[in-house]
């Protein structure tokens, strides 16, 4: 194949790779941040304990993160098409990306918030801080360097899901690795596909990265 033919299939691979991890760490974080500060709030001495929600909780975010991607993949496909009304291409993909990373980044949420000086929280229930302020005054400012860290580790390893999401149908990089690359025999476009994805990755952690570097200088001016 070409580089003229190559191109236009890298090209849409690329944007439908995009488009499924940007969508579903969106979703990622919306479900995750929430449910791993609730994780540690209902733990036990949190502001909120309460040891049955938390194991309840716990239980889940265990078994989402133990399933592997490809089974969670196909298991997931009658509720995909109940959402989506199909369980193939870039926006069926995002259902089972974002089930498959939030118990993920949940846990790494909880990893960051625990790091926050519990001295700083008390400080601020002295002086009458209810938990919607502590968690956003507090816990989740303190912690928004590791959360980033989080949140870039997470974006990385919806790529990696992506790209085994298109063995099944997801399109993306992955399916055009599949199609063109290994079952046509040709190890030239899969190099490149796979250099493709090595770049992304490298700008991603990059990003992430420059972002917690920005935000620790910031906190270091302002003390």
């Amino acid at each position: 194949m070409t580089w003229s033919e190559m191109q236009p299939l890298l090209t849409q691979g690329t944007i439908d790779t995009l488009y499924m991890v940007l969508w579903s760490a969106v979703v990622t974080v919306l479900v995750g941040l929430p449910l791993g500060v609730l994780l540690v709030l209902t733990d036990k001495g949190g502001l909120l304990q309460n040891t049955l929600l938390n194991k309840v909780v716990g239980v889940i975010v265990n078994i989402g993160r133990s399933l592997p991607f490809i089974i969670l993949l196909i298991a997931l496909i009658p509720f995909t098409t109940w959402i989506v009304g199909t369980f193939i291409g870039p926006t069926a993909m995002i259902v089972p990306l974002a089930v498959g990373a939030i118990p993920f980044f949940a846990r790494l949420v909880e990893t960051a918030v625990r790091e926050v000086d519990h001295g700083l929280v008390e400080a601020v229930q002295s002086m009458g801080g209810s938990i919607p302020t502590i968690v956003r005054k507090v816990l989740l400012p303190q912690a928004l360097p590791s959360l980033i860290s989080s949140v870039t580790t997470t974006v990385i390893v919806l790529i990696g899901y992506s790209a085994m999401a298109g063995a099944v149908g997801g399109e993306g990089l992955g399916s055009k690795a599949v199609t063109y690359g290994f079952q046509r025999f040709d190890n030239r476009f899969m190099l490149v596909t796979v250099a493709l994805l090595i770049v992304i990755v490298t700008v991603i952690q990059l990003i992430g990265d420059g972002a917690v570097r920005l935000v620790a200088r910031r906190r270091r001016t302002t003390i």
